[in-house]
Order: C-alpha cells, then sequence, then structure tokens
C-alpha cells in the first residue's frame, strides 16, 4: 500500500526528453479557454497591473490561488516586496482593459478605472475580486508561478471575460 506521504515524493530520475516545438504547444494551448485577469499591486511608484490568463484555483484550505508570469514581468520584480496582490477577474465588456494591461511598460493603470481596497488596486467593474499575500514564488520554466493565500474576495453578478483561441468571449 502507498502511504499519501509516500507518493509526494520526488519522481525517479529519468532521461530528459525535448518537449515539442514551441509554435505547436502555444497553438494547442490557446484551445484552453482561460479566465482574463489583471494583477494587480502596489509599488513604490504607485499601482501596477499585468494581464495573466494563466489562473487557478489552488486549494479550499487553505485558500490558495495561483498563476504564472513571465520571467521579465515588471510585476513579479514587484511582489517580494510588496507581498501582497490583487487578482481582478474581467468581466464581459472589459476587453479593452486586458488588452492595455497586456503590454510592457510603466502606468498601465493610468487610464483603467480603479479604486483602492485595502491597499491594493481594484478594477472597477471586475466580475470577482481577490486579495492575496504572497506564499511562495516556484520556478517554471521562462515563468515564475505564483502562489498567493486569499485574504478576501468578492463576487459580481457579471460574467466573466474569457481568452480562447486567441480572442476574448464572453460567457453571457
Amino acid at each position: 500500500m502507498i502511504t499519501h506521504e509516500a507518493s509526494l515524493r520526488a519522481a525517479p530520475e529519468r532521461p530528459r526528453t525535448t518537449g515539442v516545438a514551441g509554435d505547436v504547444f502555444r497553438e494547442t494551448m490557446s484551445r484552453v479557454p482561460a479566465p482574463v485577469t489583471i494583477v494587480t499591486t502596489t509599488g513604490r511608484d504607485g499601482p501596477h497591473g499585468t494581464t495573466v490568463s494563466a489562473f487557478c484555483s489552488l486549494s479550499a484550505d487553505p485558500p490558495l490561488v495561483l498563476f504564472a508570469l513571465d520571467r521579465s514581468s515588471d510585476l513579479l520584480r514587484l511582489l517580494p516586496r510588496s507581498g501582497r496582490f490583487a487578482v481582478n477577474l474581467l468581466a464581459g465588456g472589459q476587453e479593452w482593459l486586458g488588452e492595455a494591461c497586456a503590454r510592457k511598460g510603466p502606468e498601465k493603470l493610468r487610464l483603467i478605472p480603479w479604486h483602492d481596497e485595502s491597499g491594493l488596486p481594484r478594477i472597477d467593474g471586475a466580475a470577482a475580486w481577490l486579495a492575496c499575500e504572497v506564499e511562495e514564488l516556484v520556478p517554471g520554466g521562462d515563468h515564475v508561478i505564483v502562489t498567493g493565500l486569499v485574504t478576501a474576495c468578492e463576487t459580481s453578478d457579471s460574467e466573466a471575460l474569457i481568452y480562447h483561441r486567441r480572442q476574448f468571449h464572453s460567457l453571457a
């Protein structure tokens, strides 16, 4: 019988294989519907936000979420200092917000309607909002996986915005 603890041990070493080509992988993954979120935090220079589609729940007890950021992400550099972030799940009709925060550069939130909620930027009209404390930063290839403990959350009646086959879609 395999115990739970034994199943958590690392997998045995085996020869590393080469993965599929990046363009083939990206095309395949474009078929996976993903929520459109803007992860926000506040740094010394003010609020910052980045569009993230690699977001999901991780655990109910304790309440944990995770998302992935490119290693060159400006937001990634801010998280260890701030120790906190918010996840804003965009609603249908907020496509322009997702596009605006997907670009590189400072002051992405300058033209976006948001307000301060417990010291974190909360995007107005979002379908859901989660406030989190950074739990862990884990290497994940060319990205870093960020896990966070959810300390507050709220939902609205708005339908979520999703990204599928390189296009935005509303569930409504």
